[in-house]
């Protein structure tokens, strides 16, 4: 059956209609009436999880609605303040029924009749919520919720003057594509010393969250936030060694290849020595590439560009924009960075990004789209806990997407020399990208097993680390004292712990599905359907099996890929 973007909105069986949340006061006699009923048959208990299905849905929403409108606009107060109401006044009132629902189930004697094939990676997910949590780390867990989001208010003011002009850094970045060196060196310094000015205040507000975090961690019973982090985030299908052989096999069989890529640039640019603000430049007398003049063009030409690939994909984007589920270009007093925020409700997502007219851009917008058509087809199951798909997944629907819209580009170009130029920056970055995730998966590691780390230890771990993954190919003389704060433009340390390495997995998922996609375009994307639209209820192999995939993270099968995604690039 073909998938339908003609999204619906959750009917409500169990809370009023108009119900809206205002205080913990209207909401909890609601948790209290599914916390305090009888269960006596398994058809009971289905639909006592409909009910509490349907509870989640709501409060999810309108925590995700808060969340939006206020990176939406970071100068408005009373957005943070709605959002920091939530995180401080609902969300730590709803966790000890959240675990006292969890445990109900989980007692329940009905529980063991329930279909083993769909409900087993949701009841083995409330069992790990069951056994991490904590009291004591409610109060935590709402501080933290609300430090994390600073990181966008003190970098959604970050701005630089060029030529008299103000730009958000986002904006600022397509200097960088000029073919004048000077320009591109000026704006590539000014970009980097006003970081350099939030420097103290980025590193304090990191050192705060790792302290609260190990303190989450040690009364869970865990040695350290990464392991704590490793159980909450339900990574049941891989471990910290993994990780440690995905970097390695990064330095062995990714790293050659950046330096190759980075070889030919400067051969192309005709330096001497290529510097960190010659990556993204054309040689002189090669405009940059210019795929859209504004954000309706963005859209327009992304439904252009999806139509082509699967008519249901651009329904999908039609449909958000109905709704007015978009805000895609980049201004002062927005925050940074891109997300699609899945809508439990409603079904059809929101996408958030700040495109500045850049490849970039179109990069973000087709990978957001990918998450997108995620949400849409994963809408249709019975309860909302089924949607909660494991982010390894998430981001091969996202990444697979940028690889698969690759073949319609030309909504965005219309002429052949530029429609080649796009798709070898895109394929650059396929491989470019590796290095970054194990250099940011790497020091996370270190930081949380290393709590009590000074700010001195960090930097030097920092850069240690930095040095073991970077290109051969760029001269960075001189440039430490902005090299050591690199990782503070990563928003992920901040508000997503943890949450990083899940690119570099999915990244080898996505390159998997395009190997089959130029074999048979239809089967790969019946595959990709197939698996998004069993949303969680699969364990991480299976789904990857469904999609026709392998879950390895081993050094061979990555050195496969990297040879795949090379020959591709010698062919253009």
């Amino acid at each position: 059956m073909a998938p339908n973007a003609a999204i619906e909105k959750i009917r409500r069986s169990f809370l009023p209609a108009n119900f809206q949340i205002t205080n913990w006061e209207a909401l909890a006699p609601w948790f209290q009436q599914v916390a305090n009923r009888p269960i006596n048959s398994k058809e009971e208990l289905e639909h006592w999880l409909k009910d509490i299905s349907e509870l989640e849905a709501v409060v999810s929403e309108d925590a995700c609605w808060r969340q939006i409108k206020m990176t939406c606009d970071t100068t408005d107060k009373s957005l943070e303040e709605a959002f920091t109401y939530f995180c401080m006044e609902i969300q730590p009132k709803l966790q000890p029924y959240a675990d006292q629902l969890n445990k109900k189930l989980v007692n329940c004697p009905f529980t063991a009749e329930l279909d083993p094939q769909q409900y087993h990676t949701y009841l083995r997910s409330v069992q790990k919520s069951i056994d991490i949590f904590r009291e004591t780390n409610i109060p935590l867990q709402a501080e933290l919720s609300v430090l994390q989001q600073q990181y966008g208010a003190i970098a959604g003011k970050m701005t630089v003057e060029v030529d008299g002009q103000e730009y958000t850094l986002q904006q600022a970045a397509k200097f960088l594509e000029n073919s004048n060196r000077n320009i591109r060196e000026n704006v590539y310094r000014k970009i980097q010393e006003r970081r350099k000015q939030d420097e103290t205040a980025m590193h304090e507000l990191y050192s705060t969250l790792i302290a609260k975090r190990h303190q989450v961690a040690l009364n869970a019973g865990f040695d350290n936030y990464r392991d704590y982090k490793f159980k909450e985030l339900g990574r049941f299908d891989y471990t910290k060694e993994d990780c440690f052989q995905f970097h390695e096999a990064v330095k062995q069989h990714v790293i050659p290849l950046v330096n190759e890529i980075y070889a030919k640039k400067q051969a192309k640019l005709g330096l001497s020595d290529l510097r960190p603000w010659d990556t993204e430049a054309e040689p002189e007398g090669i405009q940059p590439l210019k795929p859209f003049t504004d954000g309706k063009d963005l859209y327009e030409k992304t439904v252009q560009c999806f139509d082509q690939l699967n008519p249901f994909f651009a329904d999908c984007l039609r449909k958000m924009n109905e709704l007015k589920h978009f805000d895609l270009e980049s201004r002062k007093g927005k925050a940074p960075g891109g997300y699609n925020c899945p809508l439990a409700e409603s079904g059809a997502p929101f996408i958030f990004m700040n495109a500045a007219g850049q490849m970039s851009d179109v990069t973000t917008m087709v990978h957001e789209g990918g998450h997108a058509v995620h949400s849409f087809l994963a809408h249709p199951l019975s309860l909302s806990a089924f949607k909660e798909y494991p982010m390894e997944i998430a981001e091969v629907a996202s990444m697979a997407m940028e690889l698969f819209s690759m073949n319609h580009w030309e909504a965005f170009f219309d002429n052949a020399a530029d429609l080649k130029r796009a798709k070898e920056h895109q394929l650059e970055r396929t491989i470019t990208i590796f290095p970054w995730i194990a250099i940011i998966d790497q020091f996370q590691h270190w930081v949380y097993e290393h709590p009590q780390h000074s700010i001195e230890e960090r930097t030097a771990e920092w850069m240690k680390i930095l040095n073991e993954f970077s290109t051969t190919a760029i001269d960075y003389t001189g440039l430490d004292a902005f090299r050591e704060i690199g990782w503070q433009r990563q928003l992920h340390l901040f508000e997503v712990p943890f949450y990083y390495i899940e690119y570099g997995i999915a990244q080898l998922g996505a390159i998997g599905l395009w190997m089959q996609y130029k074999q048979n375009p239809q089967q790969a994307l019946q595959n990709y359907i197939n698996a998004l639209s069993l949303g969680g209820t699969k364990t991480l192999p299976e789904l990857y099996a469904a999609a026709g995939l392998s879950f390895d993270l081993t050094p061979a099968y990555i050195k496969k890929l990297m040879e795949f995604v090379k020959t591709e690039m010698d062919e253009l």
